[in-house]
């Protein structure tokens, strides 16, 4: 089954994870990295991998990513391994690969994720289970917030063995991208009904509750406190992730209220009927909102 297989990689400064997640796809007859013009080693440690092929592209967003990746890079495998640049597969979960037999109507399989502080598991980690492999022609990418959502035709199976989700870059690459992800995340909660949101999101849309939530449930419903400094570190983390979207939330609505108390103080301008401007300020999106590239 490996042979069948083309991992699928993208990166951005990922020089302190990339060559981890390399090694471990030793196996691999052409391993395809899609880079968005990392300015460190990201590239010259890949180059060290004969099965990699890299290839460079200006990031937009993920969905555009992820889609050049599989369409445009001259993947000919039946099977298509997609990685995050922090994703490290152990020993165990090759060996499953390895000796997988594939159904017919089965399209894509998912795995569950050890999360990983400084290479040491955690019992808290609160990673979801996602599809990694997938039929080449059976799949596409979809935008979905921040990052995207890999559409599967087809059965979707679950594999036993867990991936490593081990970054090592810098606290403060991790802040500064969750200031870009919350951002995106809450104007994607703003913009959208709540009926088609899920049960996280629309526990995020109450602002304030989330963020405490999430600090509880990895400490003590996922027994983090046993995990130690790392356990709190992962949590404390989480938190402030929460918190920062709720931020974003709140900010959303004071400019709101902002905008509806000048509505009601100044008269109308150029002709704009009430209805017109007040569907003008329900359809508004603060700058704090708009997004943009999240690398």
């Amino acid at each position: 089954m490996l042979n069948l297989i083309t991992p699928l990689i993208l990166t951005y400064n990922e020089a302190p994870n990339i060559e981890r997640v390399l090694d471990r796809l030793r196996w691999a007859r052409d391993i395809v990295v899609v880079d968005s013009f990392s300015d460190d080693e990201t590239i010259e440690i890949a180059s060290n991998f004969q099965q990699v092929r890299s290839f460079q592209r200006r990031f937009d967003n993920h969905c555009a990513q992820w889609s050049f990746g599989l369409n445009e890079t001259g993947i000919s495998t039946e099977w298509v391994l997609a990685l995050d640049a922090d994703y490290v597969l152990t020993p165990k979960f090759v060996d499953e690969l390895r000796s997988l037999q594939t159904a017919v109507e089965t399209n894509g399989y998912q795995a569950d994720f050890a999360y990983c502080i400084n290479g040491r598991s955690l019992r808290s980690g609160l990673l979801p289970l996602s599809t990694v492999l997938y039929r080449r022609n059976c799949a596409r990418y979809e935008q979905d917030g921040h990052t995207q959502r890999l559409i599967v035709d087809g059965k979707i199976e679950t594999l036993g063995s867990r991936i490593l989700h081990d970054d090592r870059k810098p606290l403060s690459r991790w802040f500064q991208s969750q200031q870009r992800y919350m951002a995106l995340e809450a104007k994607k909660i703003v913009s959208s009904d709540a009926e088609t949101l899920g049960i996280a999101d629309r526990v995020r849309r109450l602002r304030v509750i989330a963020p405490l939530t999430v600090l509880f449930y990895c400490l003590v419903v996922r027994r983090g406190v046993l995990d130690g400094w790392a356990g709190f570190y992962y949590a404390f983390q989480r938190m402030l992730a929460e918190l920062l979207l709720s931020l974003y939330l709140l900010e959303h609505d004071l400019n709101g209220i902002g905008k509806r108390k000048l509505v009601a103080t100044e008269p109308q301008s150029h002709g704009a009927s009430a209805e017109e401007t007040d569907r003008s300020d329900k359809e508004s999106v603060p700058p704090a909102l708009a997004g943009g590239s999240v690398r």
